[in-house]
């Protein structure tokens, strides 16, 4: 996750107290003094008891507070209502955050807190792999309820740059008055009751007055002008269930209302049955003026149309683009998408990679060396030969960039970066020097701007490289050729970046020669699986999935053992597909005839991901199952590759902890203590490392006994204390995301960080 949340529980070491009987009262109110508050005195029970676990009748439960879609549609409906807005922070495995999500969301009473309130929620975490189905339906996050978990993860970054301060915490509530400004700020408090005070009173003191409710029982179409979201639901579900004539009626009403962002509503047009209604909803998103637009335009030209449609979806995307540098993009992609690069002959390239009798392979050490030894005799004698010096300066390379000469520089950090970059030096003189002496061609431009390249002088070589590539040969199967068609597209993309960051013009023939470029490489016998990364990632991030999608599929059936592109792959699956796809795909992979090696691990690893998914869709019942389809495929890569054993037994243990975690939550507390323990028995140093929930086997541990012994089964959670303490103390160090500033003092009487303004 590229974004690192502080929890809030780091500032609860020294906190504890129980929790027994707190959920009956009222929320926001105290008990007798013989029963204090959650949080308020220092007591012996740790935080798994201050901030109890949500169960499996927890997550059951519907979340019942209605957030608004975006930060947009609540500033609009705060505008409207006079209500103040309330910003909910929220994040994956941490204690605190997972009793609000899956206990406090989910009460009625703790609810009804939230109610006077537009409410927002923030979460960078992915609960479901899709926010839509292939009908276009919104697929609602099942942690959240009532929003996507795009919409919850889109929101973040809005949120973060208005008012987290540069500080990511969960969980964390802030409340915003209409003119913007914050009124409280709440994160580290100690309970639930102080942050619950806080929501409440922050109705309660409010100096304004509301306006009138103008909006009256206003009729279903009239419902399409409105950003509110129960207002988007009820046309939605309207669209979906009824008849021809009101969904031409709602649609029509959506071109009429063009400043209000519909865009669901005409997704679910353009992905229906109905032609004309689609046609009718790219009309109307030909004419949409909001940034939301964008990513459905840019779905919406995936699918066949009128050559007519299309390009006036594009001429959207060119429009909008004046005020979002996003459509501007997406606009070039699909106009550059159609171009012929003019610097790289795919089709010559094509052919003359497929006619060569031999594949060309990297010199062996002995053989670079031997050349290396060659050419320094031969410039003694011929110093002043142009094509002797140019052949001295790509065997220098050549010895530079060889794997066993980067491993041992990087044995030695220090001497090894010295060393590295005297080489490369040495390789760039050599080309200057040949340069100077008369040697031209692509062979000069190629060695000068691998040199450059390997220096760090970026500008230079990518420049070099495109001197290089423009004159070079088609089908040229050495590395550096290889090499520097690799520069060259890294540059034209880095380009494309750079004018982007700058909100520029910039030509779309540098996309044809990027995709050109990242085509030849996929052929190319030297070519590599981190260009195929490179070129599906940059066009999955303009918006590019069709031609994305390609590029992965032909960059798996070459190198069907690539990690990264695996990892690319079960991400498309999840997201256009679904869980239930993934485990699927990669059954018919094992059983092809041909089917590679490391198909069996790869398979292992996307029933975990399943099963972490349905974990977080609450099917405890398919996560188990999928866990244990993990663990028997992941014997088997172990049974066909001893070597791999330890890699096996680490991802065993985390789905034996995971099956662990799903029978606590169903309170079958000695299934529970068994996995527990045979995750620890099958690796324990797995012990302290993080699923794809942030939850550690040690985490699973530690909240199992507080729960074992809060319903008296204490014989075996002794058992589960006694495997605890038999591990290595540094296993039982918090994840990293919990570390810091877990050891600063704290006194059971300190108050909340609670920032007014």
């Amino acid at each position: 996750m590229a974004r690192l949340y502080r929890p809030l529980t780091i500032a609860l070491t020294a906190l504890a107290t129980s929790v027994a009987g707190a959920q009956d009262l009222p929320v926001g109110e105290s008990k007798p003094e013989a029963a204090p508050v959650i949080g308020d005195v220092q007591g012996a029970k740790g935080r798994e008891a201050m901030w109890s676990a949500p169960t499996a009748e927890d997550w059951a439960k519907p979340c019942l507070i209605t957030w608004q879609r975006t930060w947009d549609d609540a500033v609009a409906l705060s505008k409207e209502t006079g209500k103040a807005i309330l910003v909910c922070v929220n994040m994956d495995g941490e204690i605190a955050s997972e009793h609000y999500a899956g206990v406090r969301y989910r009460q009625p009473d703790a609810a009804a807190l939230y109610g006077p309130y537009v409410t927002v929620i923030a979460s960078v975490y992915r609960h479901t792999p899709r926010d839509y189905d292939r009908e276009g339906r919104r697929v609602l996050c099942p942690r959240f309820g009532s929003v996507t978990c795009g919409e919850h993860i889109t929101i973040e970054p809005i949120l973060y740059e208005k008012f987290l301060d540069g500080r990511r915490i969960s969980p964390r509530h802030i409340m915003v008055e209409l003119d913007g400004k914050e009124t409280y700020d709440m994160f580290y408090a100690f309970d639930t009751a102080s942050v619950f005070t806080t929501i409440r009173e922050g109705i309660e003191n409010r100096e304004y007055v509301p306006p009138p409710d103008t909006r009256g029982d206003r009729s279903l179409v009239g419902r399409v002008a409105s950003t509110d979201i129960e207002d988007r639901n009820a046309v939605e579900q309207a669209y979906a269930s009824g008849d021809r004539t009101l969904r031409r009626r709602l649609l029509e009403s959506a071109i009429q209302a063009k400043d209000i962002s519909q865009i669901d509503l005409l997704r679910l047009a353009i992905f229906g049955l109905d032609v004309e209604l689609a046609k009718l909803a790219r009309q109307a998103l030909a004419q949409a003026t909001t940034e939301s637009a964008i990513e459905l335009i840019g779905e919406a030209l995936r699918v066949p149309m009128e050559s007519a449609e299309r390009e006036a979806l594009i001429a959207a995307l060119s429009r909008l683009g004046e005020q979002f540098p996003r459509a501007k993009t997406l606009a070039a992609v699909h106009r550059g998408m159609a171009d012929r690069s003019q610097a790289v002959d795919v089709d010559g390239w094509s052919q003359a990679l497929g006619k060569a009798q031999t594949v060309a392979q990297v010199q062996d050490r002995y053989a670079i060396e031997t050349q290396l030894a060659t050419k320094e005799s031969e410039i003694a004698a011929r110093a002043e030969d142009p094509d002797a010096r140019l052949e001295l300066a790509e065997a220098s390379l050549a010895l530079a960039v060889d794997p066993v000469t980067v491993r041992n520089l990087a044995a030695d950090t220090k001497t090894g970066r010295k060393l590295s970059r005297l080489m490369f030096e040495d390789v760039r003189r050599n080309g200057f020097q040949a340069e100077r002496l008369g040697a031209k061609g692509w062979r000069v431009d190629a060695v000068i701007a691998l040199a450059d390249y390997y220096l760090g002088d970026l500008e230079q070589a990518y420049s070099r490289a495109a001197v290089a590539v423009e004159a070079m040969p088609t089908g040229e199967p050495t590395w550096n050729g290889m090499a520097v068609l690799a520069l060259f597209a890294e540059g034209r993309r880095e380009a494309i970046a750079k004018a982007v960051r700058a909100k520029e013009e910039w030509p779309a023939q540098w996309l044809t020669d990027v995709h050109a470029a990242y085509d030849v490489l996929a052929k190319h016998p030297l070519g590599n699986d981190s260009q195929i990364v490179a070129h599906y990632d940059f066009l999955g991030r303009l918006g590019a999935r069709g031609q994305a999608q390609r590029v992965l599929d032909g960059g798996i059936e070459r190198f069907p053992a690539s990690w990264p592109l695996h990892e690319r792959l079960r991400g498309r699956i999840l997201f256009e597909q679904g869980v239930a796809e993934l485990e699927a795909t990669y059954a018919r992979m094992l059983a092809e005839e041909d089917a590679p090696p490391t198909a069996v691990w790869f398979a292992g690893y996307a029933s975990l991901v399943a099963a972490e998914f349905h974990r977080r869709r609450g099917e405890k019942d398919a996560a188990t199952e999928a866990y244990g389809r993990a663990i028997g495929l992941y014997e088997r890569a172990a049974q066909e590759n001893p070597d791999g054993r330890d890699h096996a037994d680490h991802y065993v243990a985390l789905a034996l902890a995971g099956r662990a975690r799903m029978a606590m939550e169903r309170e079958e507390w000695e299934l529970a203590a068994r996995e527990i323990l045979a995750s620890f028995a099958r690796r324990d140093r797995t012990a302290s490392s993080v699923d794809g929930l942030n939850v550690t086997p040690v985490m699973t541990a530690t909240t199992l006994i507080a729960r074992m012994s809060e319903n008296g089964s204490d014989e075996i959670a002794a058992r589960v204390q006694a495997a605890l303490d038999a591990l290595d103390p540094v296993l039982l160090r918090p994840p990293g995301f919990e570390f810091e500033g877990r050891d600063a003092p704290m006194t059971g009487g300190a108050p909340p960080r609670r920032r007014r303004r």
